[in-house]
């Protein structure tokens, strides 16, 4: 495991997806498209814990994707799961409750 490039919160690890994202622009068009995000609304959108949510719970529902992000970034798929728990809280399936 890669300690050292696991960002320090799940707010350095959404940045860095929406990061990632920006430097990718099939892949920011196809989440833009899904979440209904205008490209002038990104600025205002990332102070929103929603779609902060929303983002990771893009880069998580497709493997190759998430793991195309962690490759890139040397970001572990925990780290991104963690950032993606904290922005949506305890799921019914999670044990958490």
């Amino acid at each position: 495991m890669k300690n050292s490039s696991i960002p320090a919160s799940a707010d350095e690890t959404a940045i860095a997806v929406l990061g990632w994202l920006a430097n990718e622009p099939d892949m920011l068009g196809r989440f833009l498209a899904l979440s209904g995000t205008r490209p002038d609304q990104l600025r205002q959108s990332i102070r929103d814990p929603a779609f902060m949510a929303g983002m990771l719970d893009f880069l998580m529902a497709h493997e190759p994707t998430l793991m195309a992000f962690c490759s890139a970034t040397d970001i572990e798929p925990e780290a991104v799961v963690n950032a993606a728990h904290h922005y949506t809280g305890p799921t019914l399936g999670s044990g958490e409750y």
